[in-house]
């Protein structure tokens, strides 16, 4: 299965490609999680070869997680479409905010699932939905997909509890998400404010702002832990923060964040001074 070397699937689900799909992940290098087609059709082994796994699944992520929220252009999709038909290799779509990524570019997501065949999205992200997700495929392709789902314990009852608010989070999403964007872009002006090697502005594109600290600090967790005591939580892994903005995210919070941010990095910023 070929896959970009930063997508989650591959770096955060336990080796779950493995253990569960028994698939052998082919990490490719992406530019902010956008595959090069010629390199995805390089990559592509047949079944010709006795020693080699042949390619059975080409995985796309849009928006990409460790790419701070970057929307995969449509046009690189179809490419990547058009190598895959060409080899007879399905694509998936890991859409955990495909709905971002539709708000972003302001089309429906139909246009871009149209390079698919098979999608997941996730409803308990920007959607802020309680919990759950939606796969969609062919027919043939979900009778498989409940299957293996009822397999691996995912048979739930009393299952429109849950749909009742997803419903509610997939009627009119664009407007709600398009101002998360607004906040994130808030957030990482203001970032910036305080030193422009923390946040690259122009590389937010929907809801996470991706913080570099490594100019001031060997670890993030250290900075992370001056801003969870001061009520900011985010994310944080080696010398990076993740913020992400949402539907309980306003101006005033971010605002806020920016504060203690500053205030929260202000002995970090003075310890490299010295050195």
């Amino acid at each position: 299965m070929i896959v970009e070397e930063a997508a989650h699937i591959y770096n955060s689900e336990g080796g779950g490609l493995s253990v569960v799909a028994g698939a052998i992940p082919r990490p490719i290098k992406g530019n902010r999680g956008v595959l090069e087609p010629r390199d995805v059709e390089a990559a592509i082994k047949d079944s010709g070869d006795l020693a080699l796994a042949p390619t059975k699944l080409i995985c796309l992520e849009n928006t990409h997680n460790a790419a701070g929220g970057a929307v995969i252009p449509p046009d690189n999709m179809a490419a990547i479409q058009a190598v895959a038909r060409g080899a007879g290799i399905p694509v998936h779509l890991d859409g955990a905010r495909l709905l971002n990524a539709g708000a972003y570019l302001d089309v429906p997501i139909a246009e871009i699932c149209r390079y698919v065949d098979s999608v997941w999205v996730a409803l308990c992200k920007g959607l802020g939905g309680p919990v759950g997700a939606v796969l969609a495929g062919d027919r043939n392709f979900m009778v498989r997909a409940r299957r293996a789902a009822k397999m691996l314990g995912g048979g739930m009852r009393q299952a429109g509890l849950v749909a009742a608010p997803a419903i509610v989070a997939l009627s009119d999403p664009y407007p709600v998400l398009k101002r998360d964007h607004a906040m994130a872009q808030m957030l990482a002006r203001g970032l910036a404010a305080i030193d422009a090697a923390l946040v690259d502005v122009d590389r937010v594109q929907t809801n996470i702002v991706n913080c570099f600290v490594d100019r001031f600090a060997d670890s993030a967790a250290e900075i992370n832990r001056a801003l969870r005591d001061r009520g900011i939580l985010a994310n944080s892994r080696r010398t990076k923060i993740r913020f992400v903005t949402h539907y309980h995210i306003d101006e005033a919070a971010v605002a806020a964040a920016v504060g203690h941010f500053a205030e929260a990095i202000k002995p970090f910023r003075q310890v490299a001074l010295q050195r």
